[in-house]
């Protein structure tokens, strides 16, 4: 599991994408609803008020308030009571907040899950889910607690069986909306190394993939662990965006600007998905069969994804 840092300066937020660009990217009949950015999901350790306060600062798309591996057995019950209320406080802005409960089977969960029910997140990450019959017991928890009904559930993927039975946890629930990859423990349980590249997990990082869009749901990727290692990171993270993931799960602040920037569409991706749109919709009108945008054909697949990367930089553009 991930253990985060205490937090330091927050980073400035870099866009990639411009204003301009993702609001003329956003007009249109066909554009589709704007997705929620989720490119830097951040861990705050839930024991640390002074950082609980920080993350209202940190220009990163959600935060992971955190009561499990960052918070000693003997101070559980006081981080519970400390997340639970900096959540029901709020002021953490356009930052989706999520609180990470420990796992089921431990003395903290069944607590955990009241008091997160009580405070309304956005979202409870529950730790090692190995079954759908594992997010139905959440969710029936969760419901006989009073969730309201925004309160989502995240399902964080992190041993063998959870990636062989990915499929079923993601469409176990309509509640359950993200995917998490917890790739420290998945290393341990596969007997792995960490090495550049992930050759040991792709296989594994795929199936997590495969699952979110065969359900129709989001997905993490695990956390970078050195984070004074800012090329690694990059790397990782740019792997990660081509492999399909929607965002990583981060440890310090200094790795959201970065995360923010490489999961944000490019100014050149942004302009040519415009082109892709308009040669598209001007050859429709025309009743021509065939359109090419840069030498390539072109294709309503093409113009589904031009039109989600608009989308998405017109949201990220709004933060």
């Amino acid at each position: 599991m991930t253990r985060p840092d205490n937090p330091a300066d927050p980073a400035a937020e870099g866009s990639a994408a411009t204003s301009d660009a993702a609001a003329a990217g956003a007009a249109g009949p066909a554009g589709p609803e704007a997705p929620r950015p989720r490119r830097s999901v951040l861990y705050m350790p839930g024991a640390n008020t002074r950082a609980l306060e920080k993350a209202k600062d940190i220009p990163a798309d959600a935060l992971i308030l955190d009561l499990e591996d960052s918070v000693a057995p003997d101070a559980k019950a006081g981080a519970r009571d400390r997340v639970a209320a900096a959540v029901a406080a709020g002021g953490y802005g356009y930052r989706e907040t999520t609180v990470r409960v420990n796992a089921p089977g431990t003395p903290w969960h069944a607590d955990d899950l009241r008091a997160a029910a009580a405070a309304g997140p956005d979202a409870v990450v529950v730790p090692k889910v190995d079954s759908a019959a594992a997010v139905r017991e959440v969710e029936k928890a969760l419901e006989a607690a009073g969730a309201p009904e925004h309160t989502a559930v995240w399902a964080m993927l992190e041993t063998p069986a959870a990636l062989l039975d990915a499929r079923e946890i993601a469409a176990a629930s309509p509640r359950l909306t993200v995917l998490v990859l917890g790739t420290n423990d998945l290393v341990k349980e596969l007997r792995a190394e960490h090495v550049p590249g992930r050759a040991p997990l792709l296989a594994a990082l795929s199936l997590a993939v495969l699952a979110a869009r065969a359900a129709g749901k989001a997905v993490l990727d695990g956390v970078y662990n050195d984070v004074t290692d800012l090329p690694g990171f990059e790397a990782e993270t740019r792997q990660a965006r081509q492999l399909g993931f929607d965002g990583k799960t981060l440890i310090h602040p200094r790795q959201v600007e970065p995360c923010n920037r490489l999961f944000s569409p490019g100014p050149e991706e942004v302009e040519r998905a415009g082109r892709i749109i308009a040669a598209f919709e001007e050859a429709t009108s025309q009743g021509r069969g065939v359109v090419t945008v840069d030498g390539r054909m072109v294709e309503n697949l093409h113009v589904e994804e031009a039109r989600r990367v608009l989308a998405l930089a017109a949201a990220v553009a709004g933060r």
